[in-house]
């Protein structure tokens, strides 16, 4: 699995920093780093949704669809990853 968070100008001013260095802290702590690639990526058209973090590899339906997570800070990021992230690693 590939997390890919934005770190265009919006999601920049919004923080994304904090939630990179937070994810790699919640990564380690959750211990599932060698099951995801953190990265950083420029703008996934989602400003006004920032900051927000893509993850790839995996797909929420039979469509194909690629989960997104919006609206992350450094206060939610652990729960964002325990509701949206950690539960498509036990698939």
């Amino acid at each position: 699995m590939t997390i890919k968070v934005c770190v265009g100008s919006s999601c920049h001013l919004k923080g994304s920093y904090d939630v990179i260095e937070q994810m790699k802290e919640i990564l380690k702590r959750y211990n599932v780093e060698d099951l995801v690639t953190l990265q950083a990526s420029f703008c996934i058209g989602k400003c006004s949704e920032g900051v927000n973090a893509l993850v790839e590899d995996i797909t929420t339906s039979e469509s194909g669809d690629v989960v997104m997570v919006h609206k992350m800070d450094k206060d939610n990021v652990e729960d964002l990853f325990l509701k949206e992230i950690y539960p498509l690693l036990k698939k």
